[in-house]
């Protein structure tokens, strides 16, 4: 379908890309993956000519269909949701208005015989063939579904996109790109504005997809429920594997120590060669024996070891302070912001929440549910309509905003940044610092106006470095960073000894990090205790149970109004009782073997408690501590499954 033959990208004396080579097949689903900075994003752009390689050639079909998302895009901001969706129809809608013009004038004609009267009618059958072929559901059936997927609310088609946020527009153009059936996909990062629901849904809808994928994504669950062959892009070359992303991780770890070993072999046998050459060179007995070496080492294939980028952050937050037992708390609060002209806009009904020294809890929920707005609320920036939200005793908040380019001073160098905020000893350290986010040499004077979004987030991260907090809030952190980054900055953020409130729809970051989920949806906030795949196998539960309400509800809403009288007379049939006993053992069968899990663990954790109350010298108490953690969990999840019983 498309051929990358020895292309080469090169600008200001650095070769960005050299010489790669690949193809993208029919069906093929490919995870782009590397560092920031690598050449991902600027591979698509060549495929799609909008930028020209040094040297080499893109080869691909002339009708290639493609669906292209970047980064970042123009939002058209004049036109309602629904109607912006619904121009990713604009080639049906086209055909059916072509259509109908040549009805009209085969209608109005008479020269039923003339050349011009046969192309007409072949033109319309052809038309009439391409309708037929696009034909399924309906545009704004279509349209509609997709944009209920990606999180939108019916009562929203109606809205602006002036008054949606760049996130949600975002949204509005995946619609689009997904609406028009390409018969390739490139995507650039199209999770970054997602929630969890909405991955879920992205992902499904490409597992379906029938045509060829090309994604870029730091998020490692989402690469590997939707690709299943990983083009590498590293220090300007391609390593391309047929797997998905794990295993390509322990691929590539496996093809790098066979190199190093194949490599140290070689240069075992070469050093020996080179000796026995040297140390016979002058002998006319070995002279053949000298010659033969010689030609051999001539000849020899030279094993080299394939480059590697090593650089990585180096993360470790400061020893937080000690802090009163509650960190942050809200009671009954109305929690929303002001309007421009003055009135309440209401986000939150009753937010109750309470987050303790030590714990680690993430914010979850649609976008726009108010998981920032919280956020705001916890720095200051807002306070309650009504009821009660108040920090702890001795808190400090170290606060990561997702809105990063109106936080950040464009006009400020790197060094400024963290100069101008630097107090005391830290000051002779912000090289040291800057250096363990990936900004070294001359790296430290460029303006923070050019820094790319992975490069603006490292920046923010290392502000706060600054001070010892022990709260952190981060809204987002994870946004354009790769894999690599996110996964030392989940061990520093694992391994930090104070608490942390969390936003992100990143699952694989937050699976293992978190032990407490606050859900904000419809206005409220519910909490979870647990980690997120917890959460998530709940909300699966609830989501197929909500929807076999739904259906009973509708099927005995149908009996009713077909004949009430008789519905009221009727009596419960032999079988229907049998079917009502039955669904009654299994139950009681359910609900008493989920009181015998209850007591296992609550014996469990009797026991733990008991050893950590008297710890013996050589008692893991880290250790007993996390496993008294794990088994609260489980009977967290035990007693939800069993009040849903009762």
């Amino acid at each position: 379908m498309i051929s990358i033959n020895d292309l080469s990208l090169s600008f200001g004396g650095f070769t960005l890309l050299d010489n790669i080579n690949f193809h993208i097949s029919d069906g093929d689903r490919i995870g782009l993956v590397g560092k920031n900075g690598a050449g991902k994003s600027t591979i698509l752009k060549l495929i799609l000519g909008i930028e020209s390689p040094s040297s080499g050639k893109i080869l691909k079909p002339v009708d290639l269909k493609i669906g292209y998302l970047p980064q970042q895009m123009a939002h058209n901001k004049d036109k309602s949701v629904i109607d912006e969706t619904m121009t990713a129809f604009a080639d049906i809608l086209a055909l059916n208005d072509k259509l109908d013009a040549i009805s009209q004038e085969l209608a109005e004609r008479t020269d039923y015989e003339s050349d011009t009267y046969q192309k007409l009618i072949v033109e319309m059958n052809d038309i009439t063939d391409r309708l037929s072929y696009l034909s399924g559901e309906s545009p704004q059936m279509l349209a509609e579904k997709t944009l209920v997927g990606l999180g939108f609310k019916r009562e929203e088609f109606n809205r602006a996109t002036s008054t949606f946020s760049q996130g949600w527009n975002m949204r509005i153009e995946l619609a689009k790109v997904l609406l028009r059936r390409p018969d390739i996909l490139l995507l650039d990062e199209p999770t970054n504005h997602l929630d969890i629901e909405s991955i879920q849904w992205l992902e499904e809808y490409l597992q379906g997809f029938s045509g060829s994928l090309v994604l870029i994504s730091h998020d490692r669950k989402f690469l590997d429920n939707c690709t299943n062959r990983t083009v590498e892009v590293l220090l300007g070359h391609i390593y391309d594997y047929k797997v998905n992303y794990s295993k390509y991780v322990t691929l590539r770890a496996e093809r790098i120590e066979q190199q190093k070993a194949a490599f140290e072999n070689q240069q075992r046998m070469i050093e020996k060669s080179e000796e026995f050459i040297e140390k016979f060179r002058y002998k006319p007995t070995k002279s053949n024996q000298v010659q033969s070496r010689i030609k051999q080492l001539e000849k020899l294939d030279r094993i080299e070891i394939d480059e590697e980028d090593h650089s990585t952050l180096t993360v470790r937050f400061p020893q937080a302070p000690r802090s009163g037992d509650v960190v942050f708390e809200t009671k009954d609060a109305k929690i929303g912001y002001k309007n421009q002209d003055g009135s309440d806009k209401i986000i939150l009904k009753s937010a109750n929440l309470l987050v303790k020294r030590g714990e680690k809890v993430a914010f979850v929920g649609r976008n726009g549910e108010g998981k920032t707005t919280m956020m705001r609320i916890l720095t200051n920036e807002l306070t309650p309509f009504d009821g009660v939200a108040k920090i702890g005793h001795n808190v400090n908040i170290g606060y990561y905003a997702q809105n990063q380019e109106d936080i950040l001073n464009g006009n400020d160098t790197v060094f400024d940044t963290l100069d101008k905020i630097a107090v005391g000893d830290i000051r002779m350290k912000l090289r040291d610092i800057l250096g363990a986010f990936l900004f070294k040499g001359e790296d430290i004077d460029k303006k923070v106006s050019v820094l790319s979004g992975g490069e603006r987030s490292r920046l923010a991260m290392a502000k706060l470095m600054l001070n010892p907090y022990n709260l952190l809030a981060l809204d987002e952190p994870t946004n354009h960073m790769d894999i690599r980054s996110k996964d030392v900055l989940k061990q520093a953020l694992i391994a930090y000894n104070g608490s942390i409130i969390l936003v992100s729809h990143d699952r694989d970051f937050l699976d293992g990090l978190v032990d407490k989920i606050y859900e904000f949806k419809d206005g409220e906030v519910r909490e979870h205790l647990g980690g997120v795949n917890d959460f998530l196998r709940r909300k699966r539960i609830e989501s197929f149970r909500d929807l076999e309400i739904q259906s009973s509800s509708k099927s005995s809403q149908q009996v009713v109004n077909k004949d009430v009288k008789k519905s009221e007379e009727k009596k419960i049939s032999g079988a229907a009782q049998y079917r009502a006993q039955q669904e009654a053992k299994r139950i009681a069968n359910k609900r008493n073997s989920i009181e015998r899990a209850i007591t296992q663990l609550e014996e469990k954790m009797a026991e733990i408690e008991k050893q950590l109350s008297e710890p013996a010298p050589d008692t893991d108490v880290i250790s007993l501590t996390r496993d008294y953690l794990e088994l609260k969990r489980d009977l967290d999840y035990k007693m939800e499954q069993w009040a849903q019983l009762e």
